[in-house]
């Protein structure tokens, strides 16, 4: 961090289907803090939901609104745990944003466990098709992406409370390793 703190917030990255809104309401219960889920703030800001915006304006639109509302998000004041989208790591200022304002988790899973958890959901935009090519091909494509948080996690056979655990303590070590320097 560049001020010397330890980070206000909890940032979890992750493709679709890994966990990251699920683990993001436990953790703020376990942390006492609020929690945030950057897509949903996009639709309160724009007006529209995320498909919609996708459909009519494109992606590259759907991306900067992404970008803006990340950066208000990780503006506050209090504590929050922040679930973002599983593309929000493309950008590379949202991935700077999220370093200097956050602890970022990035929370994976294996391409079959994702396909079964996201093949049902209409509200994904980026899986319109076969879904199983579609998550193969946009894991390839984003192939290291996630690279960049402090903490990684394989959710796969993992439970959401087990899960929460690991990014406990490994803050908890984070914050501990900051205030010694």
């Amino acid at each position: 961090m560049s001020d010397g703190k330890p980070p206000r917030h909890v940032v979890l990255v992750g493709f679709m289907g890994t966990g990251k809104s699920t683990v993001s309401r436990r953790l703020a219960e376990l942390l006492a803090c609020g929690t945030c889920d950057v897509d949903a703030e996009i639709v309160k800001r724009e007006g529209e939901e995320i498909a919609a915006i996708f459909a009519g304006r494109g992606e590259r639109e759907f991306r900067a609104a992404e970008t803006e509302a990340l950066r208000a998000v990780l503006g506050a004041e209090d504590a929050l745990v922040v679930a973002t989208g599983g593309g929000a790591v493309l950008s590379p200022i949202n991935r700077e944003l999220m370093l200097r304002r956050g602890f970022v988790v990035a929370l994976t899973a294996d391409p079959e466990q994702v396909i079964a958890r996201v093949s049902q959901d209409p509200d994904r935009p980026l899986l319109q098709g076969d879904v199983r090519r579609r998550v193969y091909q946009l894991l390839e494509d984003r192939k290291g992406v996630y690279d960049f948080a402090h903490l990684t996690i394989d959710t796969t056979s993992l439970s959401v409370d087990e899960v929460v655990e690991r990014i406990a303590q490994a803050i908890s070590r984070f914050r501990t390793s900051q205030h010694s320097i």
